[in-house]
């Protein structure tokens, strides 16, 4: 092939020589042009220089067909050494005889040839890249060369180490985000709750309970000797010994639960705790102004219904709180308060709030984020 290749080039070299000929002898490009195309224009040179021309280029041009014959004949003998070949080939791998070479003849073949030991999947992948038909045989038209089987086996090599970079390149990658994700579960306390987190989860709901005995004045009062009733006395009496109890509890609360290293149960319920207590101004609110409109228009409100009203408001709280404990104690978040539940789960951090160097990215800071990169 590179020798037909070679007298191509020659025979291309020996056609400009015939151009450059001319042009040496003064004989103008259209003058040749006409004298191929047969056109009657008149040359600018003498006959005897111009015959002279003709033969020169004569000769040139039977020079460049006989070296264009002369590759065609060794591009075909460079086949039928190519076609002799593979049919050798073929022979020697067909072993049955049976005109197919199957996947063990040539698995067989190819490991006698080339001295090397395949596996089964690579063999099967060779017959791939050649079995035109796809019966999962060679025949004679689809037989090649040792050379391409080694070129074939060479290329799924390289395919190999490549995904085999690949893939190491992405575990790597996956090691690195779990190691990511590893830091940022340290840092954010979502793990199971232990008995110590449980107990201490049901604390932050004394909170609300606190602020809500202004309503359940009337219960306390008619059973003074209860001693549930006794213990929430003395609470009450510690909560208002402390100066501005109720905003000190709100900011303490609010504070503690922005740690990400407590647990979440706890963290949760300090929330859920704040809105309840926050849920307990707007029934006050609306019976001053129900009780200040009835004093505009000078009548008065039953004292029976703003009994009835407070120990609803306080059953309501204590059957609230009970859920939220029971709940709290059993590993589970109480989160089934309507509107409440959500506005604290709202307020929870989450692993997506933390970069990949663990710092804590406000909520407001992300969304903006998220709009450049958009």
């Amino acid at each position: 092939m590179y020798v037909s290749t070679a007298l191509v080039l020659i025979a291309a070299s020996i056609a400009d020589e015939a151009t450059g000929f001319t042009s040496r002898l003064g004989l103008s490009p259209m003058v040749v042009l006409s004298r191929e195309r047969g056109s009657v224009f008149m040359a600018q040179s003498s006959p005897e220089e111009q015959m002279e021309t003709d033969d020169e280029i004569d000769r040139l041009k039977s020079m460049a067909q006989k070296l264009r014959a002369e590759a065609a004949a060794l591009e075909a003998e460079r086949a039928e050494e190519l076609a002799a070949a593979t049919e050798l080939v073929f022979r020697k791998f067909d072993t049955n005889q049976d005109g197919e070479i199957s996947l063990k003849e040539l698995k067989e073949g190819l490991e006698k040839s080339l001295k090397i030991e395949l596996t089964d999947s690579r063999v099967e992948q060779i017959m791939k890249g050649f079995d035109v038909s796809g019966d999962g045989k060679l025949q004679r038209d689809e037989m090649v060369g040792l050379e391409q089987f080694r070129n074939k086996l060479e290329a799924l090599a390289r395919d190999e180490k490549l995904q085999a970079l690949e893939a190491k390149k992405a575990a790597e990658n996956e090691a690195k985000e779990a190691l990511i994700a590893e830091v940022r579960l340290n840092l954010l306390n979502d793990k199971e709750p232990t008995t110590r987190d449980k107990l201490v989860s049901i604390l932050p709901y004394l909170f609300p309970l606190m602020d809500s005995l202004q309503f359940g004045r009337f219960l306390i009062v008619e059973n003074p000797d209860n001693p549930f009733v006794v213990i929430l006395a003395l609470l009450y009496a510690l909560y208002k010994a402390v100066p501005f109890s109720g905003f000190v509890s709100f900011l303490v609360l609010n504070v503690l639960s922005s740690n990400p290293g407590i647990n979440r149960l706890i963290r949760f319920n300090m929330q859920q705790a704040i809105f309840l207590d926050i849920a307990l101004f707007f029934p006050g609110l609306i019976g001053a102004a129900y009780s200040l409109l009835l004093a505009n228009s000078g009548a008065t409100l039953p004292p029976i219904l703003t009994e009835l009203g407070s120990d609803i408001i306080f059953g309501s709280l204590l059957i609230t709180i009970a859920y939220c404990s029971i709940s709290s104690l059993l590993g589970e978040t109480p989160n089934k308060i309507p509107l409440i539940s959500q506005a604290a789960e709202d307020r929870m951090p989450t692993i997506d709030m933390f970069d990949d160097s663990g710092r804590f990215v406000p909520r407001d800071m992300r969304e903006d984020d998220e709009e450049k990169k958009d």
